[in-house]
């Protein structure tokens, strides 16, 4: 059992409220100490109580009150014996929030599953706790007509997590006119959502379709939603709706104060935790709580920080891998090279932790000690099942001698098993780090550039290695990508939506190019132009998980006739909504023209691109960064 820290606790609950604004000191509820504990005791009462989802409101309290462990504890052995997959969406969805990640699989499964009873349970859990896996199911459920509640919870899920779609979807909802129970359901809905994933444009929305409410339960959606947006009118509103005769309205209103960080109600939210109604005792006691910790960052925040130093003792930190590990943690590997920035300086693979999200960084520590006859680099992070972990690793021995090699972790990279060696034929076998795929058949892709000799024939054709069992054995793929010059460099590869692969590789041609398989990567199109002009440089390609769409991480410059066909610099992105075919939403990550950017490793974490990359210092040295972004950026304009 992985239990979350609990800072991490805490930084995890703050960001998936998804409020907006910017956390100030003032905007800390002063508790004190016999408040805490009568909250703490409503919410240990309701955990243990008979009716289930104040049960599960009750988790939600305790772990956003820093008692996640308690939940943990609790709900973990009552999920195996519950059948019902509701109740089933419930009690993965407060494990994953109290720390445990690992019970997404739950709540995804349960939204693949045939059985339509949990459908919708599963999208707003989800929704709540800012995951959606590789989006494949939530985007389905989007797209789908026949269930409304279906479609605006997915929608709520998506847009939390970056969909600029799902996001105007829920918006057109709003101006819908209303003429059924049904409808007027549908409405309330959007409200709710809006109000917690939605920004100051859309309290102008709200108040415009406020004389639609039909009723006094829709309107105190409303009224909530405006308040969690920090409009003054609907801050006021909270405050009379949590004196209701109305326990349901007390309880909306209740839940909402949190989520508005309404300090001017705790008062009355005091008086709550005595409420008539347990549920309005519950949700009182959880907003108190959260309201008496630091207030949320802006989930638009850039975090952007070196982590990895260089020195004169060790002047290179590149190459990086992130991943994020089932406590929510996040563990950031890099090649530590010592001496010398030489690809050929000894070196080895470490990693540091952060249980905030990349604000702070814990000590290092040896991933990966130097096993080579020069050096062990480029290390890719992969999560293959929900409890195995790859460590994927170049060992350097000479000039013709490079092999990458895998080591597995069942322990959340605690220990790791013994090597397994990828690339058995001889050679010299350059894979970047952060590169390798697994496909929708399970098949692990390792795609790799090799020369006979880089000392001697700096010509590199790329292909892919391919493994059927999960990576414990092999095998070279059958065909391989060239190109003029120094050939086809440093390839990434994706599956695409028809099931082909595509592979990008770095050329001297001033593009990058692409090629095809329609045999999960055995055998390869001849290679053309990815429609992208590049310097001699490794790019990075991902899928966005809240969209579908494909983003590209390279240096847009070119010039002809200097050193690698231009510096790297800028940094930038670009986004295709046809797979690869053509690019647009073109952004810049980095410009600084003093220094170079390159080797980024990408994935994504609750509605976030998480990257590494190199940094170039003054004094020539190679730094590392880390850089997080939410998903919505790239699809802004500058």
């Amino acid at each position: 059992m992985y239990h979350l820290c609990t800072k991490c606790l805490i930084v995890f609950a703050l960001l998936s409220a998804g409020i907006a604004r910017a956390a100030d000191d003032s905007s800390v509820l002063a508790l004190d100490e016999p408040t805490t504990a009568a909250c703490l005791d409503v919410l240990r009462q309701g955990l243990r109580g008979d009716d289930f989802w104040p049960s599960i409101h009750a988790a939600e309290g305790l772990t956003l009150g820093g008692h996640g462990d308690e939940v943990i504890e609790f709900l973990t052995p009552l999920l195996p014996k519950e059948t019902d997959d509701q109740h089933r969406c419930g009690i993965a969805r407060e494990l994953v929030r109290a720390g445990n990640h690992e019970f997404v699989q739950v709540m995804l499964g349960i939204l693949k599953g045939d059985a339509p009873f949990g459908h919708v349970h599963a999208a707003e859990s989800l929704y709540k706790v800012s995951e959606i896996g590789d989006g494949v199911a939530m985007r389905k459920a989007f797209t789908q007509p026949e269930n409304v509640r279906l479609k605006l919870m997915s929608a709520g899920a998506l847009g939390r997590c970056g969909n600029p779609d799902a996001l105007n979807y829920l918006r057109e909802m709003l101006t819908r006119e209303i003429s059924t129970d049904d409808e007027a359901e549908h409405f309330r809905i959007t409200a709710w959502v809006l109000g917690r994933i939605g920004d100051d444009s859309d309290i102008a929305r709200l108040k415009q379709e406020l004389p639609k409410c039909q009723n006094d339960l829709t309107r105190v959606y409303f009224e909530n939603a405006l308040a969690a947006l920090g409009d003054p009118e609907g801050l006021a509103s909270l405050a009379k709706n949590l004196t209701s005769e109305d326990p349901v309205v007390r309880t909306f209103a209740a839940t909402f104060s949190g989520d508005a960080r309404a300090l001017g109600v705790a008062d009355r939210l005091k008086e709550m935790l005595q409420d008539s109604h347990p549920d309005a005792q519950i949700r009182a006691a959880q907003s108190l709580l959260a309201m008496s910790r630091p207030a949320p960052p802006n989930r638009n925040a850039d975090i952007s920080q070196i982590v990895f130093s260089p020195t004169a003792q060790n002047p290179r930190y590149t190459e990086g891998s992130i991943l994020e590990l089932k406590d929510g943690s996040l563990l950031f590997a890099v090649t530590e090279f010592q001496e010398s920035d030489s690809d050929f300086a000894q070196a080895q693979v470490i990693a540091r932790s952060s249980t905030d999200g990349g604000v702070t960084w814990g000590d290092s520590r040896v991933l990966q000690k130097n096993t080579g006859g020069l050096n062990v680099m480029s290390v890719t992070l992969r999560r293959l099942t929900p409890d195995r972990i790859a460590l994927f690793y170049l060992q350097k021995n000479s000039f013709n001698d490079l092999d990458l090699f895998v080591r597995f972790s069942d322990d959340e990279t605690e220990t790791f098993g013994p090597p397994v060696l990828v690339t058995s034929d001889d050679g010299y076998h350059v894979v970047n780090n952060d590169r390798i795929t697994q496909l929708s058949t399970g098949r692990l892709l390792a795609p790799a550039a090799s020369t006979p000799d880089v000392n001697t024939d700096n010509h590199f054709t790329s292909r892919c290695y391919l493994s059927d069992d999960s990576g414990a054995s092999w095998r070279p793929g059958i065909g391989h990508v060239d190109a003029d010059k120094r050939g086809a460099m440093e390839p990434e590869v994706i599956e695409l939506n028809d099931g082909r692969v595509m592979m990008i590789v770095r050329t001297q041609l001033g593009i990058i190019g692409k090629s095809f398989s329609e045999d999960g990567g055995d055998t390869w199109s001849k290679m053309e132009s990815l429609g992208v002009t590049a310097p001699e440089a490794p790019a990075t390609l991902r899928r966005v998980p809240a969209t579908g769409d494909l983003l590209l991480v390279w240096n847009n410059t070119y010039d002809a006739g200097t050193g690698h066909g231009g510096r790297r610099t800028p940094l930038t992105a670009a986004l295709s909504q046809d797979e690869g075919q053509t690019w647009n939403h073109i952004r810049n990550l980095e410009t600084n023209p003093d220094q170079t950017f390159s080797y980024t490793s990408l994935t994504f974490v609750q509605g976030r691109v998480v990257m590494s990359y190199w940094v170039t210092t003054e004094a020539g040295r190679y730094a590392s960064r880390f850089r997080s972004l939410p998903v919505s950026w790239f699809y802004n304009e500058d």
